[in-house]
């Protein structure tokens, strides 16, 4: 049986790759607690210090030395502050892959308009799965199917976190899925988990009881409401035919290889790395700037030091109070002689500025460029005037060519999929008509940084004079949004008004000549 049969720990992932992802997920996460929880929970907490691993070495000392591994000291609030920088690189890296659909190409017309009628369905699938491998290393993709949700399957995607790959020589053979399920009750140390393997023309489904750090032992699928409806569809393996024998109904695809930290790990030597590998110390040191900048605010209100002659006792034992809003005092005992200090003392702190705005704009322009990206992608962009598409893709050329590279890897694992989709499709499960493939079609991504309407008129009109481009490929130029139709109707227009102002082929050209000549002489 593919899946397990015996207890056995989970996830089974090296414990050096299952800490990076954990870390990563929390810095993607944006949450505060999150942060806090995964690297305070790694020292170990002396109750006579505040901060004793500081001053250890090995991992600890150096997790406790973060500013994220400092604990809050007892019956302080916090005064830690997040700023969401590695969300803000996971979404700019699917914005760049994904911004626009990528276009899937086949030979087959009907399987054609097939794929043009599914990339809508599936481009937000594309953006999620872009995020997930930028923040985890990578990301999956699997073809899912519900008969009481669509007569047709789809593509689903899957973070790197909740799946157990199998490569050889860097190609997905299989992977495992696993999802925790609701136990029920929340004191209920149980964990129920649905592990789904996937194999080529093959998927099979398990239901495990164990608890956080165990599989335990396997179940009925009809023990648990997320896994009965498969118990009917599994053989007495606990799998399903695809009706694809040719497919893996599963892909990876990668954010980037090599994974730096894991090339020396057999089982995750395959894997891709995060976009947050190696730039977690600087998303830390920003969180502390801004933090330290928030201080500057409180600290720089405005506060008074009064003397205690102009404090009204609220009687025996109940204190003294200053009413900042009393006007008059009186002149006796109770307020100070000539040549004393000013009863009423103003404080007001610097707010550094600057210096802070400054030490955030290194920092994120550092952790971008680390990450594989301009540091004008994540800054400010100039004074609001508008910019060439040219003038643009100087500015990201890094971020452009990173985009470039991941697009390496996003071609095969989407290919692939869309293929098995269309092969199960044709299956024996679906029967879909009108559908062909002999080959996983072509992906063609598109620019995420489009040219104006001025520079692609200026550019048509030089190829023009250059007589180095046709008039259809002119207007594909400059309305690259349009289909085969508009494009050839457009071309004809342009081809017959060009023609009515042409000369009749049938002069030499010889007559205008001797008219011309004639009105020179003439004058």
């Amino acid at each position: 049986m593919p899946l397990p049969t015996a207890d056995t720990v989970w996830p089974p992932t090296d414990p050096i790759v299952q800490s990076a992802l954990a870390d990563w997920d929390a810095w993607y996460s944006a949450e505060p607690d999150r942060l806090e929880q995964r690297y305070e929970n790694r020292v170990h907490q002396d109750p006579a210090h505040t901060r004793p691993a500081q001053y250890r070495g090995g991992v600890q000392g150096r997790i406790a030395r973060w500013f994220w591994g400092n604990p809050t000291p007892p019956g302080e609030k916090r005064s830690k502050l997040h700023i969401p920088l590695a969300g803000d690189i996971a979404r700019t890296s699917s914005g760049l892959l994904f911004s626009e659909p990528p276009k899937l190409i086949v030979d087959h017309e009907g399987t054609q308009k097939h794929l043009d009628a599914m990339a809508k369905t599936l481009h937000p699938t594309l953006l999620e799965a872009g995020e997930l491998a930028a923040a985890l290393g990578g990301s999956y993709f699997r073809v899912v199917w519900d008969d009481e949700i669509s007569d047709r399957p789809w593509i689903d995607t899957v973070a790197a976190d909740r799946a157990v790959p199998e490569f050889r020589y860097g190609r997905l053979r299989a992977v495992t899925f696993w999802t925790v399920l609701d136990s029920g009750d929340v004191n209920d140390r149980r964990v129920f988990r649905h592990l789904e393997k996937h194999e080529k023309g093959r998927i099979y489904h398990g239901l495990y009881e164990g608890s956080l750090t165990a599989l335990g032992a396997v179940r009925p699928l009809q023990d648990h409401p997320a896994t009965a409806p498969l118990a009917e569809m599994v053989d007495k393996d606990g799998g399903l035919n695809t009706g694809a024998p040719d497919h893996l109904t599963a892909s990876y695809m990668p954010n980037v290889r090599p994974a730096r930290g894991w090339r020396h790990i057999p089982s995750a030597a395959s894997w891709g790395q995060s976009d947050f590998q190696g730039i977690e110390g600087l998303m830390d040191a920003l969180d502390e700037t801004w933090s330290s900048w928030m201080r500057d605010i409180q600290d720089g209100k405005g506060r008074i030091i009064v003397a205690d002659t102009l404090l009204q006792s609220n009687g025996p034992g109940q204190g003294a109070t200053w009413d900042e809003e009393r006007r008059v005092y009186s002149g006796l005992n109770m307020l100070p002689r000539a040549g004393d200090p000013n009863p009423i003392t103003h404080i007001q702190f610097a707010i550094r500025v600057k210096e802070h705005a400054e030490t955030c704009t290194a920092i994120v322009g550092e952790a971008a460029r680390q990450a594989g990206y301009s540091a004008s992608t994540f800054g400010d962009h100039g004074d609001g005037q508008a910019v060439t598409a040219t003038e643009v893709k100087a500015k990201e050329r890094r971020s452009l060519v990173t985009k470039g590279r991941k697009e390496l890897y996003a071609d095969p694992a989407l290919a692939d999929i869309v293929a098995a989709q269309l092969a199960v499709e044709m299956g024996f499960r679906f029967r879909v008509s009108g559908l062909e493939l002999s080959d996983p079609p072509r992906v063609e991504f598109q620019d995420s940084i489009s040219e104006g309407m001025g520079e692609l008129a200026t550019t048509a009109e030089l190829l023009r004079r250059a007589e180095a481009a046709s008039t259809e490929t002119l207007v594909r130029l400059t309305h690259p949004d349009w289909d085969d139709d508009q494009v050839d109707e457009e071309a004809a227009k342009i081809n017959g008004e060009s023609g009515r102002n042409l000369a009749d082929p049938a002069m030499t050209g010889a007559e205008n000549q001797s008219e011309l000549r004639g009105d020179i002489i003439t004058t």
